[in-house]
Order: C-alpha cells, then structure tokens, then sequence
C-alpha cells in the first residue's frame, strides 16, 4: 500500500499532499531524503531505502526541471509495489498542467490522483496476470522436451540392444587394420570389463587375448614364427630401478646458553624511571612558527583557461555532429533550446567523467555524479547564447560545492571550550589503515592546539605495532606534552579508558588517542576499533587517509562505517565524523581522493597534511579543489 505522495518545489515548499492516505510516517524519511540524496547529488539513484523505530520504507522520486517540482512516493518496502514509477510519471504529466507558480493550494487535484492511482494498479495487475499465464506454457513446453529427451534415450538403448542381439557391427564399428597388417575387431565389447578381444593376423586367424591385464607381446610372436607369420619387433620397456631411500636430514637442535629460564615475551616500554629521566638529554619544545591551520589561503577565481576553452570546444563539436553540424549547434546555442535530452547531455557528461577520473576520482563516484547532474539537467530549456558543455560544467561546478561543503560546522576548538565548561576532556579518536601517518597526523594537531593555549594527553594505544609507543613518545617529548601508555599487547579499549580517566585528574583540555593500523578487511581488529569507541564514546572520531589513494578510498571508508556499525553493540553506533588527509603535497593535480571519501562517506575533510614539519596541516579549500578538480 501507498503510504504518502507528496509534490514540494526545489525551495522546499510543499504544495500537495495525498490527504486521502493519511499514513503518519514513522521518523523523517522525506527530510532524509533530501539531506542525503537531493542536497549531496545522489538523486540519479532509483530509489532510496530509509530505516526508522519499527519502520523502513522505500523512497521513489522524479524530477520536472524546468518547473522545478519534486514528485516522491513513500511505500514500505516490503510490498514492492510495481506501480510507482508509472503512477509517479503519469502524476508528474498531470501537475504539470495544472501548476501555475503563484498558487500554494492545489485540493482540486485529490480527484485526478484518485483516478491515476486507479488506472496505474489496473495496469501492474493485467502485466502480473499476464507473467502468470506465460508460466505454465513454458511448463508445458520444458515437459515436452523432456519427454522427448526420454523417448530418444530409449530408442538409443533398444538400438544398441538390437546391435549386440545380432552380434554384427554397424559402419562406425567395422574392423580397422593396425600398424603391422593384423586387424582388431572392437565387436562392441567393453575391454574395461575384462571381455575377451579378437585379433586377427595377416593369414586370417584369429587370436584370443583375455583383456584383464596388458596385452602379452611375446605370445603372439610365437604364434606367428609357428605360423610363418612375420616378426615382430618386440617392445622392451624399461622400468626405472627404485632409488633407495634418502636419509632423512637431521635438524641441528638449538643451543642453550644458560640454565635460566626464558621470558616468554619482552616488553621493553615500561615508564621511564625518575633517575633514567634525569640522565637523559633536556628536550627543548618545538617551536616552528605559526601552523598552516591559522592561515588563510588566497584564491583567485580566473576565467576558464586555455585547456577549458579547448575541452569545451571538442565537446561542442560532438554535440554538433550529432544534432546536424556546427549551424544547428550555433542555433541552438542563440535561440534556446526547448528542452534539454538525455542525448544532449551525453557527450559534456561522458568528457567531464573522463577528467574527473584523470584526478584520481573513483569511477564509481564520478559515473554517480554525471547521472546526478544528467538528472537536474533532464527537461530544462537551455538559455539563449549558452553552450550545452558550459551548462553541464556549471551544474557539475555547483554539485561540487555542495558535496565537499560539509553538512554541519565542525569547529574543534569551540567545541574543546564547551567539554573544558562540563568538566571533561575533548577526546579525538585516529583511525585509518596501515602506513598512512596517524601519528604524524596527531603530532601535528597536537601542536596546533598547543597554539591555542589547549593543554593536550596523547594516548598510546598502538598495542600492536612494534615501535608505535616509542614513535608517539619522541613526538611527545618534542611537544613537551604528556603521554599515557601501558606497553604492548594490551587492550587498546582500557588503555584510552584509563588515558581519559588520567586526563581528567590532571586537567588536560584533549586526549589524542593513537590506534593501530589496520585493513578494512581484518574483522578481529575492526572489532577491537569498535569495542574502544564503544566504552569510550570520544567526541570525533577521524578517519586518516591518504591523498594517493584512487578507487581504494570508496573501499576504505564504506567498510570502515560498516563494519564499525555491525560490530558495535550499541543500537546507534558511531561511524567516522571527520577525515584527516595525509601526503597531500605529494599529488599536484590528482585530489579526486578528497571528492571519493566526502561523497561516501558524508563526513567534511576536517585537515590536510602537506608536508613533514609540525606547522604542514591545513584546512581543505573548496573553491581551489573543484577548480583542480574541473581544470
């Protein structure tokens, strides 16, 4: 059953609603709908599945460009009803009609969707009647053919029968001559079931041989020499001698130096004694100058350049080629074209894929992004004196700027003042895979904070890597910042438990917790990422990824949410709030990465490292990446 159809402009102003359904929807699937899909150009999908308490429906939208409506039907997704995306069509050719942008009300259209609900279920039960029928008929039919597939086996076997009543040979079995005159007879005996063969020689006879071993060489010389038959040469075959046995090697035992006993496992980051500490060298803190976070960076929006002018002038010329040469192209560029198609559309979009793939975008983002922008561009008239390519680039422009701006403002240091009033720490959880610079990354946030006179812990909860403690513990002792670790091979959950609790004895504003590397794919240790989020619940938690990364980063993030939503115990589990990008100084041109993890995973790309010194992290500029990006 239908639960909603609503129609609302692209300003978010509704203007009919089905009054005669009046299903109150569970939770909010049309605001998510257009958060999710409509605002992050995810609309060229089909349909979108919304989850809520005790309900999960199935979204289903159509778009009319030129008048700007929006036309969504809301069903549960059990039901799977055929229906929609006829009565949607059929809806949206209706409004159409009728739709005059000054009105708000529309009661008199309850009647016209009343009939159009009709006709549309009308037509989805004659085509469901009609797959019933066929289906019996392609029963029949398959009956047929196996009871033909029977009868020919069984005519086979009465032919094979009759063959071997009558003892005689058909024409694929009459006797073949051998290499040395002597003929064989197969007769139809199975030599595998041990039946006796008959050979024939070249005067005529016949020799019997039993077919229960190889056949004996020797036996039929001696017949032919008693026969005067000629010689054959006999066939020697040599059998390899059984080489003896090798000796074993005999492994040398390890040697024992002493009689003590061993240590199972060696643990060498224990804390550092008082004494210790005072032998070693005084650590002046690193100072560098001012980070790159509290710059502004300068962008200057130039004119498209030479390259654009070209790539747009190619694609202006396929479109020529295919709507009748460069005069229908230039008309429809100075009198308008009525409404845009699908086919228009094609050759801007397949060039902007390309160049969006040559960035090092996924080509799984970059096709999604077409078939978005090929969606808000379907059905709209093209302005006079425009060109089709500088549409489609301007629409792709826009879609750009919204996905990469993030969804909600994310201000850390606001944020850390506000945990400081409640008395607790800030806490910031470093995720990623293996090698990617977590910790450089949190050295260099660290120093950041510092900056802002925020007193800073970091956590050591590496436990798994070898030298991941004492990597964090220079990083420290540069900083002059405090560090919480408890060796190797412990629970990473307790120890940022306990780095939180020292944290808030001490009065530290954050604590950076430090985590292992790991794969998307390792269960057991995404398990264990989960378990410390879980018991902890930090207050942002940072995926680190790298700049270089191409069609791995869709993998990356997606199972990384996943998993840490199926492994956590909780009904409403935390996923990644923010990314961290690394090595971003090593790319020049190919930054499709940040556009790949913004558009899977909807979380902003909070900093960018850039280099090796603490000051190297800054904040994503947006306009200079969509430049790059369509460049």
């Amino acid at each position: 059953m239908l639960e909603q159809l609503l129609i609302f402009t692209r300003g978010g102003l509704i203007l009919w609603t089905c009054k005669e359904l009046g299903n109150a929807l569970r939770g909010s699937p049309i605001d998510t709908l257009i958060r999710s899909c409509l605002l992050e150009e995810r609309s060229g999908a089909a349909s979108y599945n919304y989850d809520a308490p005790g309900a999960s429906y199935t979204l289903k939208w159509i778009f009319h460009n030129e008048l700007g409506l929006v036309f969504v039907a809301v069903y549960q997704r059990i039901l799977h009803l055929l229906y929609v995306d006829d009565l949607l069509s059929m809806v949206k050719q209706e409004f159409s009609e009728i739709y005059d942008p000054k009105r708000t009300s529309y009661n008199d259209f309850d009647a016209i969707f009343q009939q159009l609900k009709k006709e549309a279920e009308a037509r989805a039960e004659e085509l469901k009647k009609s797959k019933q029928v066929s289906k019996p008929m392609n029963n029949n039919n398959l009956g047929r053919k196996q009871g033909q597939l029977q009868n020919g086996v069984a005519n086979g076997g009465n032919k094979k029968k009759s063959r071997d009543e009558d003892g005689g040979d058909s024409d694929e079995f009459k006797s073949r001559p051998l290499e040395n005159g002597n003929v064989k007879k197969n007769n139809n005996n199975n030599v595998a079931k041990g039946e006796v063969t008959t050979m024939v020689n070249g005067n005529g006879k016949e020799n019997g041989s039993s077919n229960n071993g190889a056949f004996d060489v020797n036996k039929l010389q001696k017949k032919l020499r008693a026969k005067g038959g000629k010689k054959t040469e006999s066939v020697v075959t040599k059998v390899p001698k059984a080489e003896p046995e090798q000796k074993k090697k005999i492994t040398k035992k390890n040697r024992v130096w002493d009689d003590s006993p061993k240590e199972s496992k060696l643990d060498f980051t224990d804390p550092v004694s008082e004494n210790e500490e005072l032998k070693m060298p005084v650590v002046v803190a690193a100072n560098e100058g001012e980070s790159m976070m509290d710059k502004e960076e300068i962008f200057s929006s130039d004119s498209e350049t030479e390259e654009d002018e070209e790539i747009t002038g190619k694609d202006n010329k396929v479109d020529a080629k295919k709507k009748g040469g460069w005069f229908s192209s230039m008309l429809q560029s100075i009198a308008g074209k009525a409404n845009l198609e699908k086919s228009d559309l094609e050759p801007a979009l397949k060039a902007l894929k390309d160049r969006l793939m040559t960035k090092n975008v996924a080509e799984e983002i970059a096709e999604k992004l077409c078939e978005s922008v090929a969606a808000s561009l379907e059905g709209k008239r093209l302005a006079s004196f425009t060109r089709i390519s500088s549409t489609v680039q301007a629409a792709m422009e826009d879609a750009l700027v919204r996905i990469l701006t993030p969804r909600r403002s994310i201000d850390i240091l606001r944020d850390v003042h506000a945990a400081k009033e409640q008395g607790k720490p800030y806490v910031v959880v470093f995720v990623g895979v293996n090698g990617v610079g977590k910790s450089t990354n949190l050295a260099k946030v660290a120093y950041w904070l510092l900056q802002h006179d925020v007193s800073v812990m970091m956590a050591a909860c590496d436990t798994f890597r070898s030298g991941a403690v004492e990597q964090l513990r220079t990083h420290a002792r540069r900083l002059q910042i405090p560090i919480f670790e408890k060796g190797y091979e412990k629970d990473p959950a307790i120890v940022a438990k306990e780095a939180i609790q020292e944290a808030s004895r001490s009065g530290s504003d954050v604590v950076l917790v430090d985590t292992a590397g790991r794969m998307q794919d390792n269960e057991p240790l995404m398990r264990a990422l989960s378990k410390l989020i879980y018991v902890n619940n930090p207050d942002l938690v940072l995926f680190v990824g790298e700049a270089l990364v191409g069609n791995d980063a869709v993998d990356q993030l997606s199972k990384f949410n996943q998993k840490l939503g199926d492994l956590s115990p909780s009904p409403n589990p935390r996923l990644i709030d923010g990314i961290l990008l690394t090595k971003f100084d090593t790319i020049d041109d190919k930054v499709g990465a940040a556009l790949s993890m913004v558009y899977i995973s909807g979380a902003p790309v909070m900093f960018v490292g850039c280099g090796q010194s603490y000051t190297d992290l800054k904040k994503l500029n947006v306009k200079s990446i969509v430049k790059t990006l369509l460049k």
